[in-house]
């Protein structure tokens, strides 16, 4: 098999890995908002084992192809990414399982208030998965950019949760636990969208030859 095709096959076994991952977090969030303890538990007892043999197999699939084929330029700068992307999506998937450990805690407590901004900050973090692993598909540098702009609106999201569950916690001293792992969940959350913005970056190094590392210029456009 010449070394186009390993790659292609590489690309497709990173694709999968994504849409695992992303279910995970998905699930996640779904078994909080509708307090069902069986979704929850199939991301730790089920989905997580399974993530942790992908990311093994990546990995070994990387090293097979530089051993195999000693790849230059490009194809080893992919290959190298992809390893990166490999290690960036086993841990979305153990915060994932962080997630869901926290919404085992507070199904079977009274609810704080209605989750608006955690569903939010899920979507959009799921939405920036996707899209950054459809920005090394395609080697799309300007799909990364947005990818790493949009990563302000999570922050902001985080930011907002924090500060009203702190306000919370203050004048009422019997929520504190519940308010710490709703917290933990938005903490969880906003790692997420760093580990895709940190893929969206390799992306337009790999693209352009520019490392950006977080740098947003005034206009918040990279």
């Amino acid at each position: 098999m010449i070394i186009e095709e390993k790659i292609s096959q590489l690309k497709k076994e990173i694709i999968e890995y994504a849409n695992l991952i992303e279910r995970m977090i998905q699930k996640s969030i779904d078994g909080l908002l509708k307090r069902e303890n069986k979704l929850l538990n199939e991301v730790i007892q089920d989905d997580e084992p399974v993530a942790n043999r992908w990311e093994i197999d990546i990995d070994e699939l990387c090293t097979a192809i530089i051993a195999q084929f000693e790849p230059k330029a490009k194809d080893l700068r992919t290959i190298l990414m992809a390893s990166k992307m490999n290690n960036d999506l086993e841990r979305m998937g153990d915060h994932a399982v962080n997630i869901s450990e926290s919404g085992i805690f507070l199904i079977d407590k009274p609810p704080i208030k209605p989750l608006i901004d955690i569903p939010r900050m899920a979507e959009e973090a799921t939405k920036m998965l996707k899209d950054s692993i459809e920005s090394f598909i395609s080697e799309d540098a300007k799909l990364a950019k947005s990818v790493c702009e949009r990563d302000d609106i999570v922050d902001g999201l985080h930011d907002q949760i924090y500060r009203e569950l702190i306000t919370f916690m203050i004048s009422n001293s019997s929520i504190i636990e519940i308010s710490l792992h709703l917290i933990r969940i938005s903490n969880n959350l906003e790692r997420i969208a760093d580990l895709t913005t940190n893929i969206c970056e390799d992306v337009i190094f790999m693209t352009e030859g520019r490392v950006i590392k977080h740098h947003v210029e005034e206009n918040g456009k990279i």
